[in-house]
């Protein structure tokens, strides 16, 4: 069985973990987890994060309807970051895009490369 303890966290007892859609190979955010929202990960199949600014657990999903499905998650060859292969419901961002990552450096300069999913 699997022992969230053999992870290796930070000094505020955290792991990033990159969330990234199963159908797509899209990388559509990173957040932090601790050994406790591993574990409710692992139990409940909807990802849990530890939100360093709130310092509370937070379901994804919970209250915006924007769920993440555990499907898998994968630890690296450190075991100090995890992947977590997800369906995800919407968009992933708080700002309402699919994905956290809408903006490249392009040329020296920041291109925003998608709008908020409500402004399509």
């Amino acid at each position: 069985m699997f022992d969230s303890a053999s992870l290796r966290y930070d000094a505020a007892g955290l792991i990033p973990a990159i969330a990234q859609d199963i159908e797509t190979g899209e990388v559509l955010m990173l957040a932090w987890m601790n050994a406790e929202a591993v574990s409710r990960t692992l139990e409940s199949g909807r990802v849990t994060y530890w939100s360093r600014s709130r310092q509370a657990f937070w379901v994804k999903g919970e209250t915006s309807g924007h769920v993440q499905e555990l499907v898998e998650m994968r630890l690296d060859c450190d075991r100090d970051c995890l992947l977590m292969s997800v369906r995800q419901t919407g968009p992933a961002c708080h700002t309402g895009r699919r994905t956290c990552f809408y903006t490249a450096l392009r040329d020296g300069a920041e291109v925003e490369l998608m709008v908020p999913e409500k402004e399509r």
